[in-house]
């Protein structure tokens, strides 16, 4: 087995905006109910949400800015780190995340292993 990062774009719904309203309780049970399943299967390896601040450092010159995103569309809101047979097996297990349901984006990358 490889181990392979999600990292969760996008999406209107994250652990810092949600509400109590139906519709938002019922999105993060859907999330809590997916990430069980693949616990379940022995697929998740962990994860966590991020928040919605942050710094970055950039440069030779190691400039540093507020906010780790340009637009809030592509901000990384959080990670799973899921265990697959190959990259294609990962990316089918990612179809089946909620982000979906808001518009969201899963980027699937190979973790590099050591030797």
């Amino acid at each position: 087995m490889e181990k392979f990062m999600f990292l969760f774009r996008g999406g209107e719904t994250h652990v810092h905006n949600a509400n109590d309203s139906k519709e938002t309780v019922e999105y993060i049970q859907s999330w809590t109910t997916w990430m069980q399943g693949l616990g379940q299967k022995g697929i998740l390896a962990g994860g966590e949400p991020l928040q919605t601040t942050g710094k970055q450092v950039n440069g030779k010159d190691k400039v540093v800015t507020d906010g780790p995103f340009i637009e809030a569309k592509e901000m990384v809101g959080g990670y799973l780190i899921v265990n697959a047979n190959d990259i294609d097996e990962a990316v089918e297990i990612s179809k089946g995340c909620p982000i979906f349901e808001e518009n969201g984006k899963v980027e699937v990358r190979p973790i590099q292993q050591q030797n």
